[in-house]
């Protein structure tokens, strides 16, 4: 039987611009799956301000439900794998992109995008980290994989009042790494702090304009969530045999270096994408998150809004101007 449920949807006006309102919408409307879910919380994440917003590099065809995370428990399945009442979570694939997305109180998807929830986590938590949490968890990975230790030196997160950034800032600190924050916004020095940050560095620091090939070596390895000129100075001043991890590009997609830091120091740049991973990938990246990798203050990451709330959100961090996270009510 058909349910009536409420999300926001994005669609194009007659004068092409794009309106967002929260409206009812039916179950027959979601698209084919294996799993219904009714969802608790989602979350915030720059791909769903860029596709609330139009960009059809992200969604192609609208009227559109946003969302690339989603959390709740399990409503119906045609799948052996779940069953009605488990508490499951959905991160990347298309959820939120070209499928209707946790911006809303129901999702149907696919059997092998669900996720059970781990011991050791809530759903609150699972959607504090969401995509922004795996992405973090991929980076601090790779600079381990890298032989990036705590004792090599410090680790510069940029970009780290942003979700992937205060959440890279905060698990970094739980493993015992000396973290350096970059961020423009003074005012936020006491929040990333209290994440665990050894020092907090103005942005200035890490966009070096001088055009050298070559920085003085100061970061063991480095997370960065902004791209542009200041992955490039990350990179140049990175010290021999360390290893720098991309994830984002609010500042420019593009990159100007020089082949000097990786043939004279072997650093390595990796670039990393969250949406795609195999499932055991991301079942054991969730189960470090909900354990071991579990920074303290996980719920103060985060503020909480309901899905009527969500505009003005939406408009803030296409600005740059979220601190943390912002968990999305949904029912």
């Amino acid at each position: 039987m058909a349910k009536n449920f409420k999300a926001l949807v994005v669609s194009e006006a007659a004068d092409k611009s794009m309106v967002r309102e929260v409206r009812r919408r039916s179950t027959d409307e979601l698209p084919a799956g294996d799993v219904l879910i009714r969802v608790q919380y989602s979350g915030l994440n720059y791909k769903d301000a860029l596709s609330a917003t139009g960009h059809r590099g992200v969604t192609r065809k609208y009227p559109h439900t946003p969302g690339i995370d989603a959390g709740g428990v399990v409503e119906e399945s045609a799948s052996a794998a779940f069953k009605a009442g488990d508490p499951v979570f959905v991160t990347g694939f298309d959820l939120g992109m070209n499928t209707a997305g946790g911006f809303s109180e129901y999702v149907r998807v696919p059997a092998d995008w669900v996720v059970p929830l781990p011991t050791g986590m809530t759903l609150r938590e699972s959607m504090i980290y969401g995509t922004a949490g795996i992405t973090a968890a991929l980076c601090i990975e790779k600079l381990q994989q890298e032989g990036v230790t705590p004792e090599q030196g410090e680790i510069v997160v940029t970009g780290a009042t942003g979700g992937v950034g205060s959440l890279a800032v905060a698990i970094l600190a739980r493993l015992g790494y000396r973290v350096a924050a970059a961020t423009g916004k003074a005012q936020e020095h006491g929040f990333l702090k209290a994440l665990g940050a050894a020092l907090v560095i103005p942005r200035e620091e890490v966009d070096d304009a001088s055009g050298k090939p070559l920085l003085v070596p100061r970061w063991a390895g480095a997370v960065d969530t902004v791209g542009g000129n200041i992955l490039s100075t990350v990179v140049r001043a990175t010290k021999p045999r360390g290893c720098v991890t991309c994830v984002g590009m609010v500042t420019s997609t593009d990159l100007h270096t020089s082949i000097y830091p990786f043939i004279l120091r072997s650093i390595t740049l990796a670039g990393l994408d969250s949406a795609n991973r195999t499932m055991a990938e991301r079942r054991a990246l969730w189960s470090r998150l909900a354990g071991p990798w579990k920074p303290a203050m996980l719920d103060e990451i985060a503020r909480e809004r309901a899905l009527e709330e969500l505009n003005p959100e939406i408009d803030r961090i296409l600005k740059g101007q979220i601190r943390g996270r912002v968990l999305v009510r949904c029912s």
